[in-house]
């Protein structure tokens, strides 16, 4: 599969909360880093921590995933995407998912995301 095509599985997977769809995406020496806890989130290293943490993600039904924006270059993509864990706006987290794929497969997944943090607000240091 091509890096598009493959990054169309990977979102459908979270969509759909079709955890199997997961099972042919992940590479043996895959590394993943959520965007949990701050400030560097946690790393998972081999396709069996990656398929893990992904396949129960994808099996939360009281969770929505909202992909925005996909946009592959190469073997590269970029997914910008919302993350819905209530009804609420304030129950959404946006982020980015930074993808690499290696023959056929994910072998790089590093997640980024807007969450609130401890640091001065840029309004407050510009403004």
């Amino acid at each position: 599969m091509e890096t598009a095509e493959i990054m169309r599985q990977f979102n459908r997977a979270f969509v759909e909360h079709d955890p199997a769809l997961l099972a042919d995406l992940v590479g043996a020496d895959c590394v993943m880093e959520s965007i949990q806890p701050a400030p560097d989130g946690a790393r998972y290293e081999g396709r069996d921590a990656c398929l893990t943490f992904w396949q129960a993600l994808a099996a939360d039904r009281t969770t929505r995933f909202e992909p925005e924006d996909v946009t592959v270059s190469g073997d590269r993509a970029t997914i910008r995407w919302r993350y819905r864990f209530g009804d609420g706006e304030s129950d959404s987290v946006r982020g980015v998912n930074l993808m690499r794929v290696a023959d056929g497969v994910i072998v790089e997944a590093l997640g980024y995301s807007k969450t609130p943090g401890d640091a001065t607000p840029l309004e407050e240091v510009v403004g």
